[in-house]
């Protein structure tokens, strides 16, 4: 079982007259430099001044100044950026002021791990993964509340990483839900691995499968979209709220006794052997070795599959279906998108059957 850390377990004044360096304010960094700032810390934030992020930071109230200088003025930087492009900014904006008893921090250990980032032996190195994005992290915190997070060390340089570390998840609201201890290599090869198997891959994966199957068999590709991804919400919201347990407690019977009858055929012994193959890639480094090479080689064939999957039918009458929902964020007020009588399910049901 994991040690878990709470508001009674943290020392905030153990960043008292420190400065935290966040480089990058996407999802994560927004979230975590505001709420460090209304907790009491000194925060800046490192981007280059033309950048619609920096604007937007400057206008959320924060001190923007150069990544270099950021990293210069700072005794904790904390590193935001992608994990495709953080071992170049490190190289160009980091290290180059990573002094002895400063303190590096890390929301996620993909860059520690698999050291494309290498730090020297006598700085604090350090994460503080929250577990929800950024937007919510920021919201629960505004309302008084937190998200859990989990923490780990790689190297304690001062004798007093953790403690600097539970006081950073202190200040943006974690020890309110909880912190688990955890290590760099375990967040990132279960991270990875929860993304590509279940999360993202292979949910992704299911949903598509199940449209195709309904539109090959002739079935309305809105119907499909309706069966197969838009009640996904509705499913995942009770599984969120209270586990397994609580979904089937909430559906039919007959919905339950096909879920407990038929799921595990449809993903079974096959699924998991593949899932323990991307485990695999993941531990010996083949995933990261081809995401490196893949940027390092332009993106190339991360763009033409991101085209390949807008292109999708599921994504055409998707984006025609969604136009009626009005309650949806970004269409309150609007009328609903209209296309030619027919035109969506017939070219969804063409490309699906072409597929």
């Amino acid at each position: 079982m994991a040690t878990i850390f709470y508001e009674h377990d943290a020392n905030p004044e153990a960043l008292k007259g420190k400065t935290i360096a966040i480089l990058g304010y996407g999802s994560q960094g927004h979230a975590q430099a505001q709420n460090l700032r209304d907790s009491g810390c000194k925060v800046i934030v490192g981007l280059e001044p033309t950048r619609p992020s920096a604007q937007q930071a400057r206008a959320d109230g924060m001190v923007v100044v150069a990544p270099d200088e950021a990293a210069k003025r700072a005794d904790w930087i904390h590193m935001l950026t992608p994990d495709e492009t953080q071992a170049a900014v490190y190289e160009k904006y980091v290290q180059p002021y990573l002094h002895p008893g400063k303190i590096l921090g890390f929301s996620h250990g993909f860059s520690i791990h698999f050291k494309t980032i290498v730090p020297p032996n006598d700085v604090d190195v350090v994460m503080i993964a929250p577990k929800s994005p950024g937007h919510l992290l920021r919201r629960v915190y505004s309302e008084g509340r937190g998200v859990p997070s989990l923490i780990a060390i790689s190297q304690d340089a001062s004798k007093r990483a953790h403690e600097f570390a539970l006081a950073y998840a202190h200040g943006i609201g974690s020890t309110r839900a909880g912190v688990l201890q955890t290590t760099f290599r375990e967040e990132t090869e279960s991270d990875l691995f929860g993304e590509q198997a279940v999360l993202c891959g292979g949910l992704t994966s299911l949903i598509k499968k199940g449209f195709e199957t309904l539109v090959e068999a002739g079935y309305a590709p809105e119907i499909a979209y309706f069966e197969c991804l838009h009640e996904m919400k509705l499913i995942v919201d009770l599984i969120y709220e209270g586990g397994l347990g609580r979904m089937r407690h909430s559906i039919s019977n007959t919905a339950e006794y096909g879920d407990l009858t038929r799921g595990e055929k449809v993903v079974g012994d096959a699924t998991r052997i593949a899932m323990k193959k991307t485990l695999a890639d993941i531990q010996d480094g083949t995933f990261a070795r081809e995401w490196i090479r893949e940027n390092a080689q332009g993106g190339y064939n991360f763009a033409e599959l991101r085209e390949r999957e807008q292109q999708h039918p599921i994504e055409i009458v998707g984006a025609q279906l969604r136009g009626m929902m009005s309650w949806l964020p970004g269409r309150e007020g609007k009328k609903p998108a209209e296309a030619p009588k027919g035109e969506a399910g017939t070219q969804a049901k063409k490309v699906a059957v072409n597929a």
